[in-house]
């Protein structure tokens, strides 16, 4: 089972890698000077990317948190 706390940290890792990188795509559409429609043309774009980091973060966790319980 310790196999599963590090696979699960590793998913963890690269969600965060996501997290980070989806908000280094707003801020640099923010500091863009785009309009509104342009703004949240951009935004909507970096929302799967988003929630598909947090998505692998939390299975990450939910791996380590089980693999801790099974240990």
């Amino acid at each position: 089972m310790e196999a599963l706390v590090w696979i699960g940290a590793a998913l963890s890792l690269i969600g965060l890698a996501g997290i980070i990188a989806s908000i280094v795509k707003v801020n640099r559409a923010r500091k863009a000077g785009l309009s509104d429609d342009e703004l949240r043309a951009r935004i909507q774009r970096a929302l799967p990317l988003n929630l598909g980091a947090f998505m692998l973060s939390a299975l990450g966790l939910a791996c380590v948190v089980m693999g801790v319980i099974l240990t």
